[in-house]
């Protein structure tokens, strides 16, 4: 059973910068597919991006290519989302998950996927 915790969520203005972080515990994830989502207020979960198995490849969803980077560190066990350029519609509760019955990261775009998620952490976006 694989626990994931995020943390580095906070308070930015527009055109600002954050790292978030995903540190998992009670197993490798060097075997899953990781995941990042995120649900702004009022509305539904939606995907952000994956990273492959190895961390050589990622996806992204179009409202974040070219501003969000996902990278992970297997021998620590934590992937990480950096996130540059922030708009105020990036403001959400982000979440991580792990994704072990995936075979392909760009496949893994809907929660359905995920085995195992965290329990979020509140990036808020100001003007």
């Amino acid at each position: 059973q694989v626990q994931l915790v995020e943390s580095g969520g906070g308070l930015v203005q527009a055109g600002g910068s954050l790292r978030l972080s995903c540190a998992a515990s009670g197993g490798s994830i060097s075997n899953h597919v990781m995941g990042w989502f995120r649900q702004p207020p009022g509305k539904e979960r939606e995907f952000v991006g994956a990273i492959s198995r190895s961390g050589a490849d990622q996806y992204y969803s179009e409202s974040v290519r070219g501003r969000f980077t996902i990278s992970r560190d297997n021998a620590k066990n934590t992937v990480s989302l950096q996130m540059n350029s922030l708009k105020l519609e990036d403001t959400a509760v982000y979440s991580c998950a792990a994704a072990y019955h995936v075979t392909y990261h760009y496949a893994a775009t809907t929660s359905s996927h995920y085995d195992y998620w965290g329990q979020g952490t509140q990036v808020t976006v100001s003007s």
